[in-house]
């Protein structure tokens, strides 16, 4: 990466319509039914990134909002909710591409680097231009006139181009975190498999399978399970609450308030922590206390729940599972976040309106528990992959941090790239 330089100077201000043309191509009416492209919606965009379904669609059966026509090198720019940062530049292999209407197609002109268009958007500085646009709506949206009139940095092309390119390699960075942690997920989703089905010896080794070792198995209700094991009802595992607390009251308004929307579906993680006061609770909650898992009744295909290690309250969407005397609170949350109570309490939640799994529906649900010492060594190995997870994350933390700042300090002139490298480099 470039030294960066300090530059006390102000940067100046350009209008965004000066550097791109917007929504260029669109889709004819006429185009025939048998034309095929991949369509970009919503949803494919997401804080500069895109991605794109690998299979084409024909225009007969496209929506009706496939209309805006995409080239590698465009951004896209969410006009409906654009407060969401749906924006994306468009790095695309051959083939024809669409966006959807509630797109605006930014095509950058006259040198003006295409990836710089993207970070200028994505600033802070435009995000409060883009709020005040869209101020008083129920539907916040900006549309091709408000884009025009957005200020951006005004930088000569050649700058524009190192500042893309530092950040982009911090955007390659984070990708290649990001990746990284999602390996660690398929590997711990792996050993959970293994862990809840074959168990560990006393070496903290995993069993062998019944086809390499069948007299360490016998037959269950459940299927072949390890000798040592039985077969239990979840909720003789637990203990669930009694009562409900108002978080109003001075004892509990400063206790940090757990509700589903707080962690993170699959991985066991709490997001973010605010006490009820600051929520403004008003309705009766549950409490908690170290060791209890607080997992979330509404949604369960999401998979959240955490294992609590201070005392809080939750939401009256969620339980607070108190393990038993012999169960351990790490191996009852693999249980919980396990593919096999999910599966279960999906199927289960799926008979009302509104997936939600109660505690009559929870007591129909049986797994096979090892002696407290296993469980004990599955929770160990459990917990050490949490900590590289948490590692992890820690860093691509980091790296999103840095990248904010950064890009703070090169699009407002803070900091500049060295002008002699910049008149090195080509245009976009």
């Amino acid at each position: 990466m470039s030294k960066l330089l300090p530059r006390p100077s102000k940067v100046g201000k350009r209008l965004l319509g000066t550097m791109v043309l917007i929504d260029p191509e669109s889709l004819p009416s006429g185009t025939p039914g048998d034309h095929r492209f991949h369509y970009i919606d919503i949803a494919s965009a997401a804080n500069g990134r895109l991605s794109i379904s690998s299979a084409p669609i024909e225009y007969r059966d496209a929506p009706s909002r496939a209309r805006r026509v995409v080239k590698s090198g465009d951004v896209l720019m969410s006009t409906v909710r654009p407060n969401l940062k749906a924006f994306a530049y468009c790095d695309l292999p051959e083939g024809n591409f669409a966006a959807s209407t509630g797109f605006a197609v930014l095509r950058a002109t006259n040198g003006t680097d295409s990836r710089f268009v993207l970070y200028s958007i994505l600033s802070d500085n435009v995000a409060q231009q883009i709020e005040r646009y869209s101020v008083g709506s129920n539907y916040p949206a900006i549309n091709s006139s408000d884009i025009r009139r957005l200020e951006v940095p005004d930088f000569e092309p050649p700058v524009q181009n190192r500042i893309a390119e530092i950040l982009s390699t911090l955007d390659e960075a984070i990708e290649q975190t990001e990746a990284l942690i999602a390996k660690h997920q398929q590997i711990k989703a792996g050993l959970m498999h293994d862990l809840f089905t074959r168990g560990v010896t006393p070496d903290a080794h995993l069993r062998p399978t019944r086809e390499q070792a069948p007299d360490l198995y016998k037959e269950s209700p459940l299927g072949w399970i390890p000798k040592e094991w039985e077969v239990k009802r979840l909720v003789d595992l637990i203990a669930f609450p009694s009562g409900q607390v108002d978080p109003r009251q001075s004892q509990f308004s400063e206790w940090t308030l757990v509700a589903p929307d707080h962690i993170e579906k699959e991985t066991g993680r709490l997001l973010g922590i605010q006490t009820a006061r600051e929520q403004g609770a008003i309705s009766g909650k549950y409490t908690f206390q170290p060791g209890d898992i607080v997992y979330s009744k509404i949604r369960p295909y999401l998979r959240k729940a955490i294992l609590a290690d201070f005392t809080g309250l939750c939401s009256a969407d969620m339980y607070p599972l108190r393990p038993v005397s012999g169960v351990n609170p790490r191996y009852l949350l693999g249980v919980v976040l396990g593919d096999h109570f999910s599966k279960f309490a999906e199927s289960v939640s799926m008979r009302s309106g509104f997936p939600k799994i109660n505690r009559d529906e929870m007591s129909g649900y049986r797994c096979a528990v090892p002696p407290s010492l296993e469980q004990e060594i599955i929770a160990g190995i459990l917990l050490t992959q949490d900590a590289l997870m948490t590692t992890t994350q820690e860093d691509i933390e980091k790296l999103r941090q840095q990248k904010h700042g950064l890009m703070h300090d090169l699009l407002t002139g803070r900091v500049r790239v060295p002008v002699a490298e910049t008149e090195k480099g080509g245009t976009s």
